[in-house]
């Protein structure tokens, strides 16, 4: 019987425990805290975006500098397949403009497992990746939060890196339906428009939700034709047009800051 001298033993037993951890660290994917953003990234775009959505629109009379847009570039259905549904209706607006890409997705009902990485592929391909920002808007059910979370930290991952990500959020998820926390994109935009059936569940003293979520604190949507009783100080506003812009586009300089309500 013979042994190793205890130096060589030694040493094989860090070089054995070097190679454990290196095969250990490449076998781990990204933790989802690396995928987060850094803050601040959509202050770069003006305070105020109109949201186009699928309406022949002629935005020519937009002040570039203090006004951005956010266009619908494509739909996406998701069931047992995914559907992708291309805008159809043509938009202009004047050179300068910074515009946001927005994709559409809709899911009336259960999703099949595994469609994460198909719908992102689509998403990145019926999207405008020279864009300002990609804004993804899915008005997702407690059941396919999961797969939403999922999806956003796959579309992250293989976005370009500088781009920032966005989504719009129910007021509920801003509040009391806590689930968007460490979710990698650079803000969630709270919709105060169109808000039944959550509206029930509102304060009486306050007919809308109280803001509690980091994400949401930025932003805000609301309607040229409807009551926002929130605060615009310091927030990127998002406008959508009920009528579309050739009717709405002059109720658009009755939303200020420093206003509570349209007239």
């Amino acid at each position: 019987m013979w042994s190793l001298p205890s130096t060589m033993q030694t040493s094989r037993l860090k070089l054995l425990s070097f190679i454990l951890v290196s095969v250990l660290c490449l076998s781990i994917e990204p933790d989802a805290p690396s995928l987060i953003p850094p803050p601040g990234r959509m202050n770069a775009l003006p305070t105020r975006t109109l949201w186009v959505w699928e309406r022949p629109e002629d935005l020519r009379q937009i002040d570039p500098h203090t006004t951005a847009i956010a266009t619908l570039d494509a739909s996406i259905e998701l069931g047992h397949s995914v559907t992708v549904i291309p805008r159809r209706q043509p938009f202009i607006y004047p050179v300068g403009t910074k515009r946001i890409s927005v994709i559409r997705i809709e899911a009336p009902g259960a999703i099949a497992p595994g469609l994460e990485s198909t719908a992102a592929d689509l998403i990145l391909s019926a999207s405008d990746l020279g864009a300002a920002a990609l804004q993804i808007d899915f008005d997702a059910r407690r059941s396919q939060h999961a797969f939403y979370g999922n999806l956003l930290r796959d579309l992250r991952r293989r976005m370009p890196p500088a781009l920032p990500l966005s989504i719009t959020a129910l007021a509920s998820w801003c509040s009391y339906d806590d689930w968007l926390s460490g979710l990698p994109v650079d803000e969630a935009v709270p919709m105060f428009f169109r808000m039944e059936p959550d509206r029930r569940y509102a304060p009486q003293d306050r007919p809308q939700f109280q803001i509690r979520e980091p994400l949401c604190m930025g932003s805000v949507g609301v309607s040229t034709r409807e009551p926002y009783p929130v605060s615009l100080t310091r927030k990127r506003v998002y406008i959508f047009p009920d009528r579309g812009w050739r009717e709405d586009f002059p109720l658009v300089s009755s939303i200020d800051p420093a206003q509570r309500k349209l007239p």
